[in-house]
């Protein structure tokens, strides 16, 4: 393979850190890359929820027409923000080793949240389970990059914000005074990276998918079909998390009221060889026990 492989990537610290990993993995393995940034909508965007953008794929959709109109060779995501259906013509190429798929909140010096207080995120999921954990608290949105928000913390009067451990984790921004929120489900593919190419280019798909990382791959497969069957996405308070032990992968996944007073959780497991329809019968189990209700009222609501 004679060609340069373009990375596309947005251009935040962690964004640029994710297609770094990726630029430096593929040229371990002998091929030449160069990263090219783009902005998208979620990044210049800072000041709406995301729910209320009305785009599905906020942080994807520009990369994606870099794909597509042969801008670039591949995209770097972080897997929680890609939609479960690609775009025609893009293929997943390969899901890099997952980092940690927790959820933390970072405090402002108090931890005592049994008071009431002010926590702040940007999502419905964390949202939703926070306010499940502790409906006295009010919980506000929380826009921006990894570094805009943290600031906003110090300079609020907050208790504290939550974030995805495996973001902070990789820009070396983990701060002193946080707790890892060990009952807070995961969004699905939290912690993962993910690859993604023009489905005719076999060449370019041939180099990437020698990244990818097998038990990551499967894991976030299973989470993903999860969240496709709800039909969640961003609008919907869904979370997922698979784990494989012993040749058996478990799945303990979430849907969520938006309020948080109503919780519909499922936790099963299979033998690992028939994980394909695993996280889409979890999810027809999460309908079938009231599920569609809640959807129904989150739609309405939104």
């Amino acid at each position: 393979m004679n060609k340069v492989i373009r990375i596309g990537t947005r251009d935040s610290e962690l964004a640029l850190w994710q297609a770094n990993t990726v630029k430096g993995q593929l040229e371990s393995l002998g091929y030449v890359a160069e990263l090219v940034p783009i902005k998208s909508q979620g990044d210049l965007v800072l000041d709406v929820p995301l729910y209320e953008l009305g785009v599905v794929g906020v942080f994807t959709k520009t990369l994606d027409i870099a794909l597509l109109n042969g801008t670039i060779d591949i995209a770097v995501h972080s897997m929680k923000d890609v939609p479960t259906l690609l775009p025609k013509g893009i293929v997943q190429t390969a899901v890099l080793q997952r980092a940690s798929p927790m959820d933390i909140v970072v405090t402002n010096g108090a931890s005592n949240f049994s008071q009431n207080g002010i926590i702040a995120t940007g999502s419905l999921r964390r949202k939703a389970q926070w306010l499940h954990r502790y409906p006295h608290h009010t919980v506000v949105d929380l826009r921006g990059n990894v570094n805009t928000r943290l600031k906003k913390l110090v300079d609020s009067n907050w208790q504290g914000a939550i974030f995805a451990k495996a973001g902070l984790d990789r820009i070396q921004k983990l701060p002193r005074e946080f707790e890892i929120l060990d009952w807070m489900i995961p969004a699905p593919a939290q912690g993962a990276m993910v690859i993604v190419a023009l489905e005719n280019d076999p060449e370019t798909i041939t180099a990437t998918s020698k990244l990818n990382h097998r038990d990551s791959e499967i894991c976030t497969f299973v989470e993903r079909d999860f969240l496709r069957t709800l039909e969640g996405g961003c609008t919907a308070p869904i979370g997922a998390w698979a784990e494989i032990k012993d040749q058996a992968i478990y799945l303990k996944g979430a849907l969520f009221s938006l309020d948080g007073a109503t919780s519909i959780e499922v936790n099963e497991s299979v033998s690992i060889e028939n994980y394909i329809g695993f996280g889409n019968d979890c999810a027809l189990k999460v309908l079938a026990n009231g599920g569609r209700a809640v959807l129904k009222t989150i739609k309405d609501e939104l």
